[in-house]
């Protein structure tokens, strides 16, 4: 589908460095980094508002790297939407198709159909400027939607956005995905990543790092920057169950999880922080309702104090002080008893 080739642009001070992926045709491809990683200018480039120095773009096997704008049948939504605030919505969403050999009357239902498909036909008389965020955003989706485009290219499009407005259009994403778009969509935020992605690409200082599924990415990051930058490093796949009114997540059908979750979703990720599970040498009483009991296999010191990976199973991480490391006596070959409350496992739906 989209092949980025040895992409390299000087900018500022700043470099793309040979980057390099793929985007299979149907794939929700996520593009994860920090602020100034490169994430933004990567777009432009493959978009066709800056040229690249070196390096190739192809789109289905044709090279498109000196291609107009309008002949790349790609559409690009920019963070601040970069709506026309003097356009009416239904305006904005029609300027797509300005130039087009399209009859007024079949924009015009072109325009209705998208909008309906995004949630936004009851707005279709409104001005931008008495849209809310999320309105605002599905306005820019739907103006760049209506014109087909092979690739979306999405641009930290819920970033400003607050929880419960990011939650709606993260939905909304995910059922454009599931009717055939193909989508490459930048983020800094790790739980957007892998609540979206079915795969990831970290880019750090210009250059692509890591690439793999979410599972493959936050379980197993191969460099200090991917393990520090998702600050996660107990991170499973799991399948959710209910039983008595409690749920549970099984994962690698050997450990169930306590969890509490809204979710409705049948599979997702946990992540549960290192510094949230607490260790003893009994089994104890308390406000947990996840206890394990485990073997130490490894100890290895850290900024913040001692990380302690335990089997129980399946390989926890837990961060202790190296008071605690002396108290309880922790060394490899221990059996100890691991804690953690159902409210710290973080379920993320896949």
């Amino acid at each position: 589908m989209l092949t980025v080739d040895n992409i390299s642009k000087k900018f500022s001070g700043f470099n793309l460095d040979k980057v390099s992926f793929n985007v299979e045709k149907g794939d929700y491809f996520i593009l994860l980094g920090e602020s100034g990683a490169g994430k933004s200018m990567l777009l432009e480039i493959i978009a066709g508002l800056v040229n690249p120095e070196s390096g190739s773009i192809f789109l289905e096997g044709k090279d498109i790297t000196r291609e107009r704008i309008q002949d790349r049948k790609i559409g690009l939504v920019f963070q601040d939407y970069a709506i026309f605030p003097h356009l009416s919505v239904r305006e904005n969403i029609a300027y797509s198709l300005s130039g087009t050999k399209l009859t007024h009357l079949q924009k015009k239902e072109n325009v209705q159909s998208t909008a309906e498909q995004l949630g936004i036909a009851d707005l279709l008389h409104r001005k931008p400027s008495t849209l809310s965020g999320g309105e605002l955003q599905r306005v820019a989706l739907a103006r760049t939607m209506i014109q087909q485009p092979q690739l979306l290219l999405l641009d930290e499009p819920l970033a400003s956005l607050d929880t419960l407005i990011k939650a709606d259009l993260r939905s909304m994403l995910r059922k454009i995905h599931r009717n055939g778009q193909t989508i490459l969509h930048v983020t800094h935020d790790y739980e957007e990543a892998i609540s979206l992605g079915n795969k990831i690409a970290v880019i750090d200082n210009g250059k692509i790092i890591q690439e793999g599924t979410p599972e493959e990415v936050f379980r197993f990051p191969k460099s200090e920057f991917v393990a520090h930058f998702v600050g996660v490093k107990n991170f499973f796949k799991g399948k959710l169950t209910r039983e008595n009114k409690s749920t549970y997540a099984l994962i690698d059908n050997r450990v169930r999880i306590r969890v509490e979750t809204d979710e409705d979703a049948e599979e997702g990720y946990l992540a549960i922080r290192s510094e949230d599970i607490f260790l003893s040498k009994e089994m104890m009483q308390s406000s947990a309702l996840n206890n394990f009991q485990g073997k130490v296999v490894e100890i290895i010191p850290a900024s913040t104090g001692v990380e302690v990976i335990l089997d129980i199973g399946l390989r926890i991480h837990a961060l202790v002080t190296r008071e605690s490391i002396n108290t309880l006596g922790i060394k490899e070959g221990s059996e100890l008893w691991i804690h953690f409350k159902a409210t710290a496992v973080r379920f993320i739906k896949a």
